[in-house]
Formats: C-alpha cells, sequence, structure tokens
C-alpha cells in the first residue's frame, strides 16, 4: 500500500470520525421544549356577562419557542386527546419573554351555549413545538373545576 494511499484513507476516516462525533455532539444536546407556571382559571358567565377559561404556562427551549396548542376538556367524557390530534385545536398567543422561552396564553370566552358546560372536572391538554421542530405533549396540562 502506497504512503499518499494510507495518509488519505487515514486524513478521510479522521473526517467521517469529526462529523459523526460532532453530529452525535448536536443530536445530544436539544432538548424537548417544557411547561412551566401553568395555571388555569375558570371564571362562569353571571348576570348576562361572558366568562372565560384561561390558560398561561412558559414554555421554554433552547431553540426558541414556534408555539403551543391548546384543548379544554370534561374528564367525564374520557376524550383524552392524542398528541396526533392536538396539532389540530386552536393556539396559544405567546409572547416571546427570552430566545428559549416564551409565555403562552390561551382564552376561551364562554357565553351562550358554552355557558352550559358539563359540571365537574375538566383537563387542559397542551402541546408545545420548539423552532427546531421539537415537541412535548402534556395530557394533563392543568386541571380546574366547572361548579355551575
Amino acid at each position: 500500500m502506497s504512503k499518499r494511499f494510507l495518509i488519505l484513507s487515514l486524513i478521510g476516516a479522521a473526517a467521517i470520525g469529526a462529523v459523526t462525533a460532532g453530529s452525535l455532539a448536536i443530536a445530544s444536546t436539544s432538548e424537548e421544549p417544557t411547561l412551566e407556571k401553568s395555571t388555569v382559571s375558570y371564571v362562569a358567565p353571571a348576570d348576562g356577562k361572558a366568562g372565560a377559561l384561561t390558560f398561561t404556562t412558559d414554555v421554554r427551549d433552547d431553540s426558541g419557542v414556534r408555539g403551543l396548542k391548546v384543548v379544554a376538556w370534561p374528564a367525564s367524557s374520557k376524550l383524552d386527546p392524542t398528541e396526533a390530534e392536538m396539532r389540530h385545536v386552536e393556539s396559544a398567543r405567546c409572547r416571546v419573554t427570552s430566545d428559549t422561552s416564551s409565555r403562552c396564553t390561551y382564552t376561551l370566552k364562554v357565553d351562550g351555549e358554552a355557558a352550559e358546560l358539563v359540571r365537574g372536572t375538566w383537563y387542559v391538554s397542551a402541546l408545545a413545538t420548539s423552532e427546531d421542530q421539537g415537541t412535548v405533549f402534556v395530557s394533563r396540562a392543568a386541571t380546574f373545576d366547572v361548579a355551575r
């Protein structure tokens, strides 16, 4: 084997090793988005005034936050949405708070027929998506009760 071929082979192997190591380092530092400080409030309609359901959470990801999908559902319905189904529900409004986080708020006006919501425990499901397309699905991101 010639020295030239041996040297080229070693350089090629080193380059492939460096690319592979770099790819593994990038893959290992990528994290899924997280939801923090989630809160929910439900105000029933009263005296002819509309009520509201408001869900707020801080979404964080090292690549930034693309968006948050939210749906509220009664526990008695056994609905339990999946991550795939969450891609087709309403989006929260997200306000960037830093390069890696956003404060997202979902508000639903409760009036008319919605005022006759099923009484009892309700859950809020959330699907966060980061700028690098990472996702996190939280089937029960918050819980609240509808009393009247």
